[in-house]
């Protein structure tokens, strides 16, 4: 009976096609599912001999692992140079929709809280 190895919803096709490398080069029979035409369907990598589960669950595991370390360093050095966008420069490159967003939030409150205040008094 087929295992679900790894969920593809919201995967970056660099880490799916990572992953299915990695099962070709570990010999792991394995088979995927699409989300189908209307993206409503579960896309899937399974497993097609559950013998195998622990072997690729560990091969998996240790992908994951080193994938991460490497995102972080690479994060990290993005940091280390300035490159990374933080909301005070996004602020001062984009003026005009912070600022409509700043006003649509003021405009939603006051209209939220006026009743209250036309109780009051």
């Amino acid at each position: 009976m087929a295992k679900i190895l790894f969920r593809l919803r919201q995967v970056p096709d660099e880490e799916a096609d990572d992953v299915r490398q990695l099962l070709d080069d570990n010999d792991i029979d394995w088979f995927e599912t699409s989300a189908g035409k209307f993206q409503i369907s579960f896309p899937a990598i399974w497993l097609s001999d559950e013998s195998q589960e622990e072997h690729a669950k560990s091969v998996l595991q240790q992908y994951q692992s080193a994938r991460a370390q490497r995102l972080r360093a690479e994060h990290a050095d993005q940091v280390a140079r300035g490159e990374v966008e933080t909301l005070s420069k996004r602020i001062l490159t984009r003026p005009l929709p912070f600022l409509l967003a700043m006003l649509a939030i003021i405009f939603i409150l006051y209209i939220s809280i006026k009743p209250f205040f036309s109780i009051l008094f």
